[in-house]
């Protein structure tokens, strides 16, 4: 199914035209602060180092200091040259991330992922390794902590779950202009997310087993304490409430450790969408980006013209977050709206739909309606692995493949 043509329109008979969660009909808009003209996005990918002969993992990221300057993502409206964090601040030395600076344009993002990457790997290569963009690694492995107080405090607490840990996601900053903005958008967006989770599955195979999931790194993840979808915090207030008595159970080691699917950062004035694989190709990692940005502004835009939050159950999109995960696009996703189950190109559609007006305001429109044809037409990056081990019957071709396509 095509999505290049005019986003689909629906009829009000439709079931799907209007959402029946909303809680009440719209309210007279307060006076709030006026967006920016363009948000700012900066994306951070977690990569693995990888030897690209025998497959296997390499134990290197505290030796990969390389990169220059030291903006983060979203860190600063000013453009600041990449850099690839040293793995001491990642918790497993087979790993290491990358982190855009705060970007307007989705060609500056698209060029700053491909230079980081290329920049990563000719660092990878002082410890004998490539960087290859896996959300998890498909060959068994024991990962190996890295040497951190924290990190070590970490395991104790957490055991089997910190142990085992070695996934890939990617993490998309969109500036905010303030934290009851981010906190406004947050509670809006919250149906969408499990749509960008199918879009960027890319983590078929977990320890040499083909997981039956297309993105098996939610799953993964979501053993964790303080991950997943999150019901409506409906002021910065009560998001601090939540976190607070969250952290008052004794069960997480400090705040970092809250990670809600989307969040406000703890650093920089942006939202942080947590909810995507780490993709194979970065044309996909250029969709995801700018999907977060136009589902952000279309959020705030609700929230400034006063339309109530969608009281979408929470347990409903965690069903809906393990179905995108479960098959990605190869199949049937729970609509945002409607709740059941529908075809991937439809809800897709819908999105398209949802977000249209923002994507164009910001000159993303042509880039996304692209970037859905191809993911539907040639499959996310979990298609590509199984095709890859299906062609070689070896998973450590799969490797070799994600190194080359990571850096191409």
């Amino acid at each position: 199914m095509s999505l290049a043509p005019a986003p689909l329109r629906v009829s009000p008979a439709d079931p799907h035209a209007t959402d029946p969660h909303a809680s009440a009909p719209p309210v007279p808009a307060q006076p709030r602060p006026a967006p920016p003209a363009l948000r700012t996005v900066g994306v951070e990918e977690e990569l693995l180092l990888v030897d690209p002969r025998s497959g296997r993992a390499v134990a290197g990221g505290p030796s990969l200091t390389v990169g220059a300057g030291a903006g983060r993502a979203g860190a600063s409206p000013v453009p600041l040259p990449g850099v690839v964090v040293p793995l001491e601040t990642e918790l497993q030395q087979q790993q290491v991330e990358t982190a855009t600076p705060p970007r307007t344009r989705m060609a500056d993002v698209e060029a700053d992922l491909r230079r980081l990457r290329r920049v990563a790997d000719d660092a990878a290569a002082a410890v004998g390794a490539r960087v290859a963009a896996l959300a998890t690694f498909p060959l068994p492995v024991t990962p190996l902590l890295t040497p951190n107080p924290r990190y070590e405090a970490i395991r104790e607490r957490m055991g089997l779950t910190c142990i085992e840990q070695l996934t890939g996601g990617c993490h998309v900053h969109v500036a905010v202009s303030s934290d009851e903005e981010g906190v406004a958008v947050l509670d809006r967006l919250r149906p969408w997310l499990p749509v960008l989770t199918a879009i960027a599955t890319n983590s078929p195979f977990w320890r040499g087993a083909d997981t039956g999931y297309a993105g098996y790194r939610t799953q993964a993840w979501n053993r964790w304490p303080g991950t997943g979808p999150c019901d409506p915090f409906g002021s910065a207030a009560g998001y601090r409430a939540v976190v607070d008595e969250l952290l008052a159970t004794g069960t997480l080691l400090d705040e970092g450790m809250v990670y809600f699917d989307a969040r406000l950062s703890a650093h920089y004035p942006t939202v942080e969408v947590r909810v995507a694989d780490v993709c194979l190709d970065v044309a996909d990692t250029v969709l995801v980006a700018a999907l977060t940005r136009a589902l952000v502004d279309t959020a705030a835009g609700q929230w400034r013209a006063g339309e109530p939050v969608p009281t979408d159950p929470t347990s409903v999109l965690r069903m809906a977050a393990w179905r995108a995960s479960r098959s990605g696009l190869e199949d049937e996703l729970v609509h945002p709206r409607s709740h059941r189950p529908r075809p991937a190109a439809e809800v897709l559609a819908h999105l398209l739909e949802h977000v249209g007006p923002a994507l164009a305001a910001n000159g993303d429109l042509d880039v996304v309606e692209h970037g859905l044809d191809r993911v539907l037409t040639h499959g996310t990056g979990a298609r590509r692995q199984r095709a890859v081990a299906r062609s070689s019957g070896r998973l450590e071709d799969v490797v070799a493949d994600a190194v080359a396509r990571t850096v191409s």
